[in-house]
């Protein structure tokens, strides 16, 4: 199992738990961004660099992913690719996709962004918080420790 990172977007605090987590359990992690990262000296950290564009970086991941890897994104799309290749997505947030949801996470998507291309005003995600950190970790710790399906 490897950890891939959606790391143009990923929080640097997110980053920061993953470094210690691969370097805690040994497993693979390697980010993947549109520019060169400043990652830790580590045998089991990498990044990938791909050119600036619409989903080069979630092509570059769906290409690398396999059947039990752990994708970090929040990218329902992505998450949707990634899940049909057999791996799992763990948004910065905590949230685990999974088969079993990411149908409904995406309808929900389209129904929002439906709303708001009508002029409605349907909000958006609240900022980053301590609370989603924790989430994150927990539930990163959880899926580490038991597996996916435990990590629920």
């Amino acid at each position: 199992m490897r950890i891939l990172v959606d790391a143009d977007s990923c929080p640097v605090v997110v980053k920061e738990i993953l470094y210690r987590a691969a370097e805690r359990v040994h497993v693979p992690l390697v980010l993947v961004a549109n520019q060169c990262l400043t990652v830790p000296g580590s045998a089991y950290i990498s990044c990938v660099v791909v050119p600036a564009g619409p989903d080069v970086a979630d092509d570059r991941i769906v290409d690398m992913v396999e059947a039990g890897d752990l994708v970090i994104s929040a990218d329902l799309p992505l998450a949707d690719r990634v899940i049909a290749r057999g791996g799992f997505v763990l948004n910065p947030r905590g949230d685990l996709y999974t088969p079993e949801n990411i149908k409904d996470r995406l309808a929900t998507r389209d129904v929002m962004d439906l709303l708001r291309n009508s002029g409605m005003d349907a909000g958006g995600p609240s900022s980053f918080s301590q609370k989603d950190r924790q989430a994150f970790a927990n539930r990163l710790d959880r899926y580490l420790v038991k597996g996916p399906h435990c990590a629920q």
